[in-house]
């Protein structure tokens, strides 16, 4: 299970949004527009995409149903831009009693509390492994996408607890929404160390532009394509 927002990450979301409150009112206002564009691009992607793909989705739902008990669509709790925490929507990979399944594998266990992932991982189903090679798991997140809880392009999603691996970068985290997929997306995936997805994302946010995220999603098809590094 996720574990909830601790009262130290929202005391930090809430002493984050006071700060952007006191920018000037030039910052403030570079900001806005930065983050009005963004949004634009989202939506001018979502849209057509949603449209092409929706049959794609049909028969994803339906392999996720038939390959084994439970629901279609998993719910993970993340943390998104000010601290705010949101459902993040997936296909579901796991079996039902996944934490039942982990109890047998102690030494996977810690390795899941030390990095987050793992790469073989007794919880995912037969579907659930085809579906996250290639990203498919990730699709239902258009939809957080459309209600602005995330970008195309961004950070990487993380639960709520894990803003205190971030250290002094977390601040800086809670500035923008996670993204679909990342710099992470296309530098590895799942195979980079935990201390280098955090310094993707901090090179992503202090670089930011829309030729950036242009650039990466232009190197998420290949990545995704190639399935490396995604488990």
């Amino acid at each position: 299970m996720t574990p909830v927002a601790t009262k130290t990450t929202l005391k930090q979301a809430t002493q984050k949004s006071a700060t952007i409150t006191r920018l000037p009112l030039t910052q403030r206002n570079a900001q806005q527009a930065n983050r009005r564009l963004k949004a634009l691009l989202d939506y001018a992607i979502v849209i057509p995409a949603l449209m092409l793909i929706w049959p794609l989705f049909l028969i994803l739902a339906i392999a996720v149903k038939l390959d084994s008990p439970g629901p279609i669509i998993h719910r993970r709790r993340v943390l998104g831009r000010d601290g705010r925490i949101f459902d993040a929507f997936k296909f579901r990979t796991m079996y039902i009693n996944g934490d039942e399944i982990l109890a047998q594998y102690p030494k996977l266990k810690a390795e899941l509390n030390q990095n987050y992932k793992l790469k073989c991982d007794p919880r995912v189903t037969r579907v659930g492994t085809f579906l996250r090679k290639f990203s498919l798991d990730e699709l239902p997140q258009l939809f957080n996408v459309l209600a602005q809880d995330m970008s195309i392009i961004g950070p990487r999603i993380i639960a709520p607890d894990e803003i205190t691996k971030y250290g002094q970068w977390g601040q800086t985290l809670l500035t923008v929404m996670p993204g679909l997929t990342g710099l992470w997306q296309v530098s590895g995936r799942s195979n980079t160390t935990y201390d280098d997805r955090v310094k993707l994302d901090m090179q992503y946010i202090d670089n930011w532009s829309v030729f950036l995220d242009i650039k990466i999603l232009f190197k998420t098809i290949p990545a995704v394509m190639k399935g490396d590094g995604a488990y």
